[in-house]
C-alpha cells in the first residue's frame, strides 16, 4: 500500500518570515504539510494511516534534517512507536481550536500569516472527510533527542473527494 501513496508536494510555513508586533514573540514556530495522492482503490482509514506511516515522507524528524529514506525517527518519536492505533479521530472544531491556540499563544499572528494559515491549514481541515490527531506516546517513545520540540501537534487529514491525504505538523523548536 505505501508505494501506492504518491507524494504530491509539501508546504512549509515559517513564522520567522512574518513580522510580529512584539519582537520578543517566539518566531521558532512552523507548519509543515506533506500531501500525498490516495490510491485509486477504496481503502479504509486505518490502512491509509498505516500506508502513511510506511511512506518515506513520514521519516522526518522535523529538526532540520528533512526526510531520511532510511530514517528511524518521526518528529520527537522513534518511528517504531508510531502506529495507526495511536491516532485518534477528532472533529474539525478540535483541530481548529488546537492549531489556532498554538499559533496565537504568545500574541495574535499577523494578518498575512493568518491568511496563509487559513489557506494552507484551516481550509484543508474544513475540506477533510476525516481528521486524525497523533496522541501522546509517552516518554518511552521519545527518541534520543526527541525533546527538542516545545510543542508538537500532528494531524492527518483525509480528503477523499480531492483524493488526498495530508500530514500536517505544527511545532516549535
Amino acid at each position: 500500500m505505501q508505494n501506492r501513496l504518491t507524494h504530491e508536494g509539501s508546504t512549509f510555513i515559517n513564522f520567522r518570515k512574518y513580522t510580529f508586533r512584539d519582537s520578543r514573540s517566539p518566531a521558532y514556530r512552523w507548519v509543515d504539510i506533506k500531501c500525498l495522492r490516495l490510491p485509486v482503490e477504496s481503502v479504509g482509514d486505518r490502512d491509509l494511516l498505516g500506508a502513511l506511516i510506511g511512506h518515506e515522507q513520514f521519516r522526518d524528524d522535523y529538526a532540520g534534517g528533512g526526510v531520511l529514506k532510511e530514517g528511524l525517527r518521526h518528529g520527537p518519536y522513534w518511528l517504531g512507536a508510531v502506529t495507526p492505533d495511536v491516532y485518534k479521530a477528532v472533529g474539525r472544531e478540535e483541530g481548529d481550536q488546537v492549531l489556532w491556540e498554538w499559533a496565537n499563544q504568545f500574541e495574535d499572528v499577523p494578518a498575512d500569516l493568518a491568511r496563509d494559515l487559513q489557506r494552507e491549514v484551516f481550509d484543508r481541515l474544513a475540506a477533510a472527510d476525516q481528521i486524525y490527531r497523533l496522541g501522546e506516546l509517552g516518554e518511552e517513545a521519545l527518541h534520543d533527542w526527541g525533546g527538542v520540540h516545545c510543542d508538537f501537534h500532528e494531524f492527518v487529514l483525509i480528503d477523499r473527494s480531492a483524493g488526498q491525504i495530508a500530514l500536517l505538523v505544527a511545532a516549535d523548536d
